[in-house]
């Protein structure tokens, strides 16, 4: 068994550790700035939710409210706000922000842990390139409240001033490991076996219950994650279908979503989409994702009909997640995520 790491606040850790949590207020402040001068207002939305979220490798903290009449209503923590925003953006706001505390269960490690900040901005009536230009100009101001001109992680850095790298999922598949991924794509669907074909293929080792989705993951974990987010960030785009989750197709394709993932340093830092708001495309999303959910780990959590009923009123948006305890973790030179975290969770 594991050696229980000594608790955060005993004086001699606390020392080590204030230097990059005082980092991180500087940040924090900053990107307050930038969001101010982009005329985005800052919202703090309800951390106690009907659905934590519907992702299958996600899993959210139950707990439950109990009314004045004693009656037992289940509730979750949030695994993020992105419900909660876009419920605001059919309300009317158009540019928001929210420094976002949340909470996802069976993960912990340098770079996860139970309780975190997820920074989400939200555009409405705005292409998803834009979020590309916001990241670029974030990854810039957290540098410069950092006082750093170099991110780095593991021997690995970037230059945080220097415009990311454009690349689309299926170049980097096309570069890092030989295989055609829109080939395995027909109708918004992926075809398992013609996958499979292309990762043994290219050495990457699958079990035969690997479905689609997983034999990817393999792949983007395997052979192009390592290449990414080095000398400079890199913006992966245009995710295929099957992986869209709350992400819009791409105008006129079958095969690929306006969705973007931010890397620097090999981690992964944001998630964005060009917002998905066909209700009946979300709804049969969300259960296709919970069937594989129980499928895989016996467990499945509700649709959220109160956000389905406002995404119908949703204007066109796009939106992003970014691990801001991560974007503090790489500016500041910390090694382990709770080094940037105030009150770590009590590790068991």
């Amino acid at each position: 068994m594991a050696a229980k790491t000594p608790p955060f606040w005993l004086p001699g850790r606390h020392a080590a550790r204030r230097p990059h949590l005082l980092v991180r207020g500087r940040i924090a402040a900053a990107l307050r700035a930038w969001f101010a001068g982009q005329a985005f207002l800052e919202v703090e939305t309800a951390t106690l939710q009907v659905s934590p979220g519907n992702e299958t490798h996600l899993h959210a903290f139950a707990t439950e409210l109990i009314g004045p009449d004693t009656v037992h209503h289940p509730l979750y923590l949030r695994t993020s706000p992105e419900f909660a925003a876009k419920k605001l953006l059919a309300a009317g706001e158009t540019r928001i922000f929210d420094f976002a505390r949340v909470f996802r269960n069976r993960e912990r490690g340098a770079l996860h842990h139970p309780e975190f900040t997820m920074l989400e901005w939200y555009r409405a009536g705005e292409p998803y390139e834009t979020l590309m230009d916001d990241c670029a100009a974030i990854l810039a101001e957290a540098a410069r409240a950092a006082g750093s001109d170099r991110f780095s992680f593991r021997g690995r850095g970037i230059d945080p001033f220097a415009q990311p790298e454009r690349l689309t999922v299926a170049d980097a598949f096309e570069r890092d490991a030989g295989i055609d991924l829109l080939a395995t794509i027909r109708g918004g669907e992926g075809d398992r076996d013609a996958l499979a074909a292309g990762a043994e293929k290219a050495g990457v080792v699958i079990a035969a219950d690997d479905t689609w989705g997983d034999i990817f993951s393999r792949i983007l974990a395997e052979r192009v994650e390592p290449q990414l987010g080095n000398g400079r960030a890199t913006i992966l785009y245009e995710y295929p279908l099957p992986q869209a989750a709350l992400a819009r197709a791409k105008s006129g394709s079958d095969k690929v979503a306006e969705r973007f993932e931010l890397y620097a340093c090999g981690v992964e830092l944001g998630n964005a989409f060009g917002e998905l708001t066909d209700v009946a495309e979300q709804r049969a999303r969300f259960i296709a994702a919970m069937d594989e959910k129980e499928r895989i780990h016996g467990e499945r959590y509700p649709v959220d009909e109160d956000f389905l009923d406002a995404l119908a009123q949703m204007p066109p948006a796009c939106g992003i997640a970014l691990g801001f305890d991560r974007l503090v973790l790489l500016a500041s030179g910390a090694q382990t995520i709770e080094q940037v975290i105030w009150t770590p969770v009590v590790d068991y």
